[in-house]
């Protein structure tokens, strides 16, 4: 054996992980965050998912309502993620120390009097076959919530989940970065119809972009984009001459500094023919539903993951030095400011003067 090969190793080539190389800039969002799809959540199951530099323990209970809780049990500190449900009580796998649903200690292992003591739930929101956690820096109780989103189609969602170096910020950025749709995406054109309207804890986008399809060549695609919070993005997109209708929920979690875990479900549906009696165009439209439901949303998570290489190695500008065309990211910082701690923001968000919609599209 070559002395090389024992005590060497190839070198290291490509551009650097961001969450190994980079100091974060961005800070952890306030908000809602996606740690589960509730399928993954069966009754009596108990999940452990990250979140913000932390364990987060969830359980469901015989009546399908979620729990979220800090991992390590009063008692003498072992994790909850090894424990199981017993009913609706959630029991320790060091001493069978068992807690209610309201998180209060019911009964010892021993047959003993259970001490005073108590897990720490955290808000838990299950909506839009998904659960959500509540996060704030301060310990803010959720001050707003995300709503249950009318899905187009009867069949159900696909889904998936990634894990990769970025922050969730980023994600929903995208969504407004509108010259970056040609330069990486390929799109011919991508145009916003009308500005993006930016609420309180919501924002909302119109698009139009041309794709060029096999067979049918170049076709306009309508795209509707609602934004809630860092955490929560749903895309509604509308292709008329393949008359097809795809829902698509995007979701972003911090699980440690600059990393992160992207959630993404979608749901397929051909619109009605017109010109087939109603119970005959609605079988049609089912029909070519699942059958094209698997390869259309496949290639819509390989459009995504075109932007997996660019989270994966990019570093957050504070101060960007934007260009006409890019869209109005400078106004979606502006916006985003509000989910981060006040004495952090200047590190990274424009100041108003890059925020004028005047001088960005």
């Amino acid at each position: 054996m070559r002395l090389s090969r024992k005590y060497a190793q190839n070198i290291t080539q490509g551009p650097s992980r961001a969450d190994l190389t980079l100091t974060p800039v961005l800070p952890y969002p306030d908000g809602w965050s996606a740690l589960a799809f509730s399928g993954e959540l069966k009754p009596g199951s108990v999940l452990t998912r990250r979140l913000h530099g932390e364990d987060v323990v969830l359980y469901r209970l015989r009546d399908g309502r979620v729990r979220a809780v800090r991992p390590y049990c009063p008692h003498l500190g072992s994790h909850l993620g090894l424990a199981r449900v017993d009913g609706d009580d959630l029991v320790c796998p060091f001493h069978q120390f068992a807690y209610g649903p309201d998180g209060a200690c019911v009964r010892t292992g021993y047959g003993t009097p259970p001490p005073k003591a108590s897990l720490t739930g955290l808000p838990v929101h299950e909506i839009n076959e998904t659960v959500f956690v509540w996060w704030h820096h301060d310990g803010r109780a959720p001050d707003w919530e995300i709503p249950a989103i009318h899905t187009v189609g009867h069949l159900p969602r696909r889904y998936g989940t990634w894990e990769m170096p970025g922050h969730a910020q980023e994600i929903m950025e995208n969504s407004v970065d509108v010259g970056h749709f040609g330069t990486l995406h390929g799109w011919a054109k991508a145009e916003l119809p009308v500005p993006v309207v930016f609420g309180e804890k919501t924002f909302h986008v119109s698009m139009r972009v041309r794709e060029k399809f096999p067979l049918i060549g170049e076709s306009p695609i309508d795209i509707e984009v609602d934004g809630y919070g860092i955490g929560f993005l749903h895309s509604d997109s509308h292709t008329p001459r393949l008359r097809t209708r795809m829902c698509t929920l995007i979701m972003g979690t911090m699980i440690e500094p600059n990393r992160m875990q992207y959630r993404q479900a979608s749901r397929l549906v051909f619109d009605e023919p017109s010109i087939l009696p109603k119970p005959l165009a609605r079988q049609a439209s089912r029909t070519l539903s699942r059958l094209l439901m698997g390869p259309l949303i496949r290639a819509s998570e390989d459009f995504t993951a075109v932007d997996y290489p660019i989270w994966y190695s990019k570093k957050y500008r504070p101060h960007p030095k934007l260009a006409k065309g890019d869209g109005p990211i400078g106004q979606f910082r502006h916006w985003a400011r509000q989910f981060y701690p006040q004495d952090q923001n200047e590190r990274h968000v424009p100041g108003p003067q890059d925020s004028d919609p005047a001088r960005f599209d």
